[in-house]
């Protein structure tokens, strides 16, 4: 929402506060400033000119040598190329030293031969946007008004020597969608009290009810619908005031009707539409629901397929607009329209977002519908619309406006105490106090001792109960006055929970291990959610997603962590090592169950180099053995090591199948970790990516016994073991049978090496283990080694069909 400073002041007078700091002080009673902008910093030396002689340039077919009148004893010569460019017209001239958009430099130059002393501009070349300048001046230069005086500053013939403050309205303060509304909001924090002027308007002796008939099928879709008929009107230019005031706010000026419109919009925030009544090709206005395979172009000349989930403007035949998000292309105004059937409504605003959403046509009336309008001002908002046109016009408004639905403004009441006001905020607040920030909100109330009932007029209908009284005295009493208190009492305990101080330590486990932490969306797609989880769980599916991508709760973490390594990949980070920690969404089938089971889980994935080569080193990229190592280390800090096992697995079709392992922990699966697919990885356009995905809930929730053990005084005994055995013998199994094997003294079991190739035989591999033995209580003998040892070859021999190298 962009709001005028000198407009702002013309509802209610703040010009003794700076545009700055009125911003500052709304950002602190609740509406969030975005900025303040000056549409003329930047700008210098642009005059205003009055173009004497236009010529054409002897050495070209699109250019012309202008004699202007800039206010000098002498016009200036200036070579412009713009096609509208003539004489008899007042311009925006950018002498020699001016500074235009952009902060370029305008000098004196030569343009084929012929000298040029100054740019004559457009409205794009002094910082207006491109969407909101006339259609008329989008290709060329911009006329100043014939009462321009030659030499001035062009800056208030365009009213840009304002302020424009961009709010951030949130969908509780839909009431600051509007001039009034902010005007109400400006008064109130200022104490002072907003004037609106109304044009006077005069209607003909003719009934509109006579010419039109106006119905709704379903009330709930338009609980208010009004239509009046202008006649007469004649299409032109608005007048400058209302072409700078809408172009400044971020509005097109199109033509005299359709601006009042956009006008009364940003006014009053009541949305209209104007229709050219003899293109509807009816005396009958209806608003019903679509029928589906319905066809409408709107007025963007796009073809819309309607259905019967959205509600339309008909002629009792066939649509002619989307209610509440965009008229259609057939009965838009044009030049020759002549009678003007004017329409102010309140639509139910889920239909006006799903409408919207489904069509993805977001407008400005369209945002006001679906957060909501004032009630109590449809009438006065389309009777001054209808006073404006017909001023604009020279039209003739026929008398009443014709409603099919109509909604009866109330006030609210909302009860409060003085000693609850004071208990929520931790204030001393007095009765003087509260019943002058009641009086400045421009609340009807009644107070008796310290109990008030208050009356919310329909202007702020974000307001219905007493925490929203509270918030209201709070913002206006201000949110910095507010005394600061420390907690107290026994719940305060100052300290984590055992489960906050494990999942810190996670954390930094992690990140001591070179991964960095990545924060992903809970929400993604339907395909996306199903990846990387065996579990057999309903999606949870969100109402009114706001994208295709943002659909439903995930049911993992990695597919997000590759999104965030696609990201990185595609701005040439050749390095990605990203962990999370966050919450998946299980749903069962049980009816009764509405919600899902919300589960922590860590993940990470690792991609590309893990170190790059450099003069002293060679590069290294990610394995599969870099992402196990990691996990290794995670749960020997956390005591789990000797109850964690990994199995080679094929379940997860997102994982490559020969380097992917499912994690147990006590035997129950947690996890896996592996190489992604190649495919998967070529959908996400990310390299050779290495994941691992775990449930951090049954992390934390596994007990580990602390047992302290001296460190032996006695010498530690090794011994190595070389084998060959099947290549599908995994390293868990040998290291299993040989601690089974080994006895009480056994220590350590590592493997260094792994061989495949001249020697052994195709399916086969040579592993080679050092096992450590060590007695706390005695020198151990060669003797009880050496049985050891025996053991071990005998179980390896046995139950493995090992041979012994």
């Amino acid at each position: 929402m962009f709001v005028s400073y000198k407009w702002l002041n013309e509802l209610v007078d703040v010009s003794e506060v700076t545009p700055q700091a009125l911003a500052d002080k709304m950002s602190l009673t609740g509406i969030e400033v975005e900025g303040v902008s000056y549409p003329s910093n930047g700008l210098k030396n642009i005059v205003v000119g009055y173009v004497k002689t236009c010529v054409p340039h002897p050495d070209s077919d699109h250019l012309s040598i202008c004699q202007v009148d800039v206010g000098e004893e002498e016009p200036i010569q200036v070579v412009c190329g713009a096609p509208n460019i003539k004489e008899d017209i007042y311009v925006m001239v950018a002498l020699p030293s001016a500074r235009i958009a952009g902060n370029k430099k305008i000098k004196k130059g030569k343009i084929r031969g012929h000298e040029s002393h100054g740019m004559i501009c457009s409205l794009q070349e002094i910082g207006f946007d491109e969407n909101v300048v006339p259609k008329e001046y989008a290709d060329g230069i911009y006329y100043l008004p014939e009462e321009a005086i030659p030499g001035q500053a062009v800056f208030p013939y365009l009213a840009m020597d304002d302020a424009i403050i961009e709010l951030e309205i949130t969908p509780n303060r839909a009431d600051a969608m509007s001039m009034r509304g902010v005007a109400f909001e400006t008064g109130a924090i200022y104490r002072k009290k907003p004037s609106f002027k109304k044009e006077e308007l005069v209607e003909t002796s003719s009934k509109a009810s006579d010419k039109v008939k106006v119905r709704v099928t379903d009330e709930k879709d338009a609980p208010s619908y009004q239509i009046r008929l202008i006649e007469n009107v004649k299409i032109k230019p608005s007048p400058r005031w209302l072409q700078n005031r809408l172009m400044k706010i971020g509005i097109r000026p199109i033509n005299n009707v359709v601006d009042v419109t956009n006008y009364i919009l940003m006014f009053y925030g009541q949305p209209l539409h104007a229709f050219d009544f003899d293109r509807l090709a009816s005396q009958e206005i209806v608003v019903d629901r679509g029928r589906k395979g319905e066809k409408l172009v709107t007025l963007d000349g796009q073809t819309r397929t309607l259905s019967e989930r959205n509600v339309v403007i008909t002629n009792g035949q066939e649509p002619v607009a989307l209610a509440g998000v965009m008229g259609g292309l057939d009965s838009e105004i044009t030049e020759d329209t002549t009678t003007v059937a004017l329409e102010a409504a309140l639509f139910d605003p889920a239909t006006v977002r799903r409408t919207s959403q489904e069509f993805n046509l977001h407008s400005e009336s369209s945002a006001r519908f679906e957060k909501g309008i004032n009630v109590a001002t449809i009438d006065e908002a389309c009777e001054q619309a209808c006073a404006l046109i017909a001023d604009l016009s020279d039209g003739d408004v026929l008398q009443g406006a014709v409603k099919a639905t109509e909604v009866q403004p109330q006030d609210t009441e909302v009860t409060i105490t003085l000693q609850r006001l004071n208990d929520y905020l931790g204030t001393e607040l007095t009765v003087p106090i509260v019943n002058d920030i009641f009086s400045a909100l421009g609340f009807g109330y009644q107070e008796n001792e310290g109990s008030y009932k208050v009356f919310i007029p329909p202007r702020r209908w974000d307001i219905a109960i007493e925490a929203d009284l509270v918030e209201e005295v709070a913002r206006i009493y201000g949110y910095n006055r507010l005394p600061s208190t420390l907690p107290s009492g026994e719940t305060v305990a100052g300290s984590l929970t055992s489960t906050q101080l494990k999942t810190r330590k996670v954390r930094t486990l992690l990140e001591a291990a070179g991964l960095s932490e990545a924060i992903s969306y809970a929400l993604t797609s339907e395909e996306k959610s199903r990846q990387f989880t065996n579990v057999a769980a309903k999606l949870t599916y969100l109402d009114w997603p706001m994208t295709a991508d943002r659909t439903v709760l995930r049911l993992n973490l990695t597919s997000g962590l590759l999104d965030d390594v696609a990201y990185n990949v595609a701005r040439r980070n050749e390095q990605v090592a990203l962990y999370e920690i966050g919450r998946v969404f299980y749903q069962d089938d049980d009816p009764k169950n509405d919600l899902p089971q919300e589960d922590n889980h860590v993940a990470f994935v690792l991609a590309g180099e893990w170190l790059t080569s450099d003069w002293q080193s060679k590069g290294e990229s990610v394995d599969f053995y870099r992402a196990k190592g990691i996990l290794e280390e995670l749960f020997t800090e956390l005591k789990l090591a000797d109850q964690i096992t990994y199995e080679k697995t094929t379940a997860l079709k997102e994982m490559h199948p020969g380097r992917c392992a499912e994690i147990f922990l006590n035997g129950e699966s947690i996890g896996f970790v592996g190489q992604v697919h190649p495919t998967v990885t070529k959908q996400y356009e990310i390299p050779e990516t290495y994941a691992a995905e775990i449930d951090l809930d049954a992390l934390l929730q596994t007990q580990t016994d602390f047992t302290y053990t001296p460190v032996t005084k006695y010498p530690k005994v090794t011994r190595d073991v070389a084998l060959v055995v099947k290549e599908d013998v995994t390293n868990q199994t040998l290291v299993q049978t040989i601690e089974k094997a080994a006895g009480k003294f056994l220590q350590k079991v590592a493997l260094f090496d792994v061989y495949q190739g001249e020697n052994i035989d195709e399916g086969y591999k040579s592993m080679a283990y050092r096992l450590t033995f060590v007695n706390p209580d005695a020198t151990l003998t060669d003797e009880q080694v050496n049985k050891a040892m025996t053991k071990v070859e005998q179980a390896l021999t046995e139950n493995l069909s090992a041979v012994i190298r």
